[in-house]
C-alpha cells in the first residue's frame, strides 16, 4: 500500500478546516498539522515537512494576501513543495504569484465553491501532489484577458529609473540620488526606451512618452487594487 499524502491545511474560519480535516481523512491523505494563521502555516511547514500545503489566501495576522505569501516562501525553500491555494474571488496577480513561485508544477489555485465536489477535489489534489498544475477556469480566463504589463521586461533598477524620471529628475539628480554615475543612469535609460519599443525619431521626445507609459500602467494598477 502506497504511503499516505502528508498534508498541513491552514483555514483561519474553525468549522471550515475541520470540515476540511474530515474530507482529507476521509479521501486517504493524512493532515499532519490544521492551523489558522500564517505565522503557524510557516512554522507547521517547515517542521513537518509535508507533501501538500492546502491554504486559504486571507489568513490573519493581516487577513490580506498573507495565506499566499506564506505559501510562496516556502515554494521558495523548498520548490517541489505541492501547493494549492483556495480564495473566495478572482485575483489573478495571487494566481501569478502562486504560477511564478519554483518551476510552476505543483501548483492550483481554486475557487472555494469548487470544493463541492468533494472527490473531484481530492483528485485535484493528487494531481498536483504528482507534478500537475490546477486552476480554476475563472481564473484562466481572466489571466487570458489581462492586458500586458509594458512594464514588466524592466528590471528593478530600471522601474526606479523611469519613476525618477516621471517625477520631472534629470539624468544628473537620478544618479546623485541613486548614488550611480551618471553614465550608468543613462544606460539604464537607454534601455528603458529600448524594452519599451520607443525606437529614436525626429518627431517625438522618447523619454517624455516613456514617463506617459509609467504613469498610465502605474494608474491602472492603482484602479485594479
Amino acid at each position: 500500500m502506497p504511503p499516505m499524502t502528508r498534508v498541513v491545511l491552514a483555514e483561519d474560519e474553525v468549522l471550515l478546516r475541520e470540515g476540511l480535516v474530515g474530507l482529507l481523512t476521509r479521501f486517504d491523505f493524512e493532515v499532519v498539522a490544521a492551523v489558522g494563521s500564517a505565522p503557524d502555516l510557516l512554522d507547521a511547514v517547515r517542521a513537518h515537512e509535508p507533501d501538500l500545503l492546502v491554504t486559504d489566501i486571507r489568513m490573519p495576522p493581516h487577513h490580506r494576501d498573507d495565506g499566499l505569501r506564506a505559501a510562496v516562501a516556502l515554494r521558495e525553500e523548498r520548490p517541489h513543495l505541492a501547493v494549492v491555494v483556495l480564495s473566495q474571488y478572482v485575483q489573478t496577480e495571487y494566481a501569478s504569484a502562486l504560477l511564478d513561485s519554483g518551476d510552476g508544477r505543483h501548483v492550483g489555485y481554486l475557487l472555494k465553491d469548487r470544493v463541492a465536489d468533494v472527490a473531484e477535489f481530492a483528485d485535484t489534489l493528487r494531481r498536483v501532489v504528482d507534478g500537475g498544475a490546477a486552476i480554476d477556469p475563472d481564473v484562466v480566463r481572466q489571466l487570458l484577458h489581462r492586458p500586458r504589463d509594458p512594464l514588466a521586461a524592466l528590471s528593478a533598477r530600471e522601474r526606479e529609473v523611469l519613476a525618477r524620471l516621471a517625477e520631472g529628475h534629470s539624468n544628473a539628480a537620478i544618479a546623485a540620488r541613486l548614488h550611480v554615475t551618471e553614465a550608468a543612469i543613462g544606460k539604464h535609460v537607454g534601455n528603458i526606451l529600448t524594452k519599451l519599443d520607443l525606437p529614436p525619431s525626429d518627431d517625438t521626445n522618447r523619454r517624455v512618452l516613456a514617463v506617459l507609459t509609467y504613469l498610465r500602467t502605474d494608474r491602472s494598477l492603482r484602479d485594479r487594487r
